[in-house]
């Protein structure tokens, strides 16, 4: 986390996001159970990539938000703080290309 997360509102729609996470939880948790119980490998595997879909939805709707608010904001004001949050940026999406 950064020394200014949080500093400003990071989703548009905070409401949504929880909600979409807490599926991904109960995703996360099918999966435990599925590997507890011994499921089908197939199956599990279809969960995975249920799950991992799920978290780069959520991962690139919050990129979208960041881009959208903090970026452009900082980018009208200009100087260093802009440069900062472009280079957060891209070193953001960089992470999530690598994932």
């Amino acid at each position: 986390m950064t020394p200014t997360a949080g500093a400003h509102g990071h989703v548009t729609d905070k409401d949504r996001y929880l909600a979409r996470v807490k599926r991904i939880e109960g995703q996360a948790r099918g999966i435990h159970r599925m590997v507890a119980e011994d499921a089908y490998c197939i199956d599990i595997l279809t969960q995975i990539s249920a799950l991992t879909s799920a978290l780069e939805s959520v991962a690139l709707g919050l990129l979208d938000d960041h881009l959208r608010r903090c970026v452009l904001d900082a980018a009208a004001e200009g100087g260093p703080e802009a440069d900062r949050r472009i280079a957060e940026a891209s070193a953001a999406i960089a992470r999530l290309v690598r994932s």
